[in-house]
């Protein structure tokens, strides 16, 4: 099938594509490449919707040219890149918050030790089952960023961010507690 969809995207290559011809045929190919790019079958499947949003987006300025492929395999190259650099900062203000979060003074005997780090184990668990916008402004709100500053930083509605904290504090609250009792 891959390759009857490449020679098909050979053959009409330089014609003008409706958006349901250009997905077809170009569907595969940008798929293949998010996903060498990211090694996340998921977060390609995430990548080629982007993709495909712009191109609806912008048709005409991507067929310009004769270059769709092209145009969508850079489009494909920088929506992966930022997916990826996405997912590792959310990683890393994770883990910071998780830090921040549990960071006491030192344990005195070595079992408190290992509680602790089961703790923060725990925690960031919990932590990840809580979906984005939510997890990031929770951790936002806790380095100290004004609900103003959290709604720029993540581009949702500056009325919105008190509740996406709330609901991030009681979801933190429900995950970590059934994690803490199983």
């Amino acid at each position: 099938m891959d390759c009857q969809s490449d020679a098909t995207a050979q053959t009409i290559e330089g014609v003008r594509l409706n958006f349901d011809e250009a997905f077809v045929a170009h569907h595969r190919v940008v798929y293949r490449y998010a996903y060498a790019l990211t090694r996340d079958p998921g977060l390609a499947e995430d990548v080629v919707q982007e993709v495909f949003v712009r191109l609806h987006q912008h048709l005409d300025a991507a067929q310009r040219d004769g270059l769709l492929r092209a145009w969508l395999l850079r489009v494909t190259a920088n929506v992966s890149r930022n997916a990826v650099r996405g997912l590792r900062r959310a990683r890393s203000r994770d883990e910071s918050f998780v830090a921040h979060m549990l960071q006491a003074t030192a344990p005195a005997r070595p079992d408190d030790e290992l509680l602790r780090q089961a703790e923060i184990s725990e925690a960031r668990r919990a932590l990840a089952k809580i979906k984005e916008p939510m997890r990031s402004c929770l951790l936002l709100k806790h380095e100290g960023l004004s609900y103003k500053e959290i709604a720029a930083a993540l581009g949702v509605n500056e009325s919105n961010v008190g509740s996406l904290i709330a609901r991030a504090r009681r979801e933190f609250v429900r995950v970590y507690g059934k994690i803490g009792k199983s």
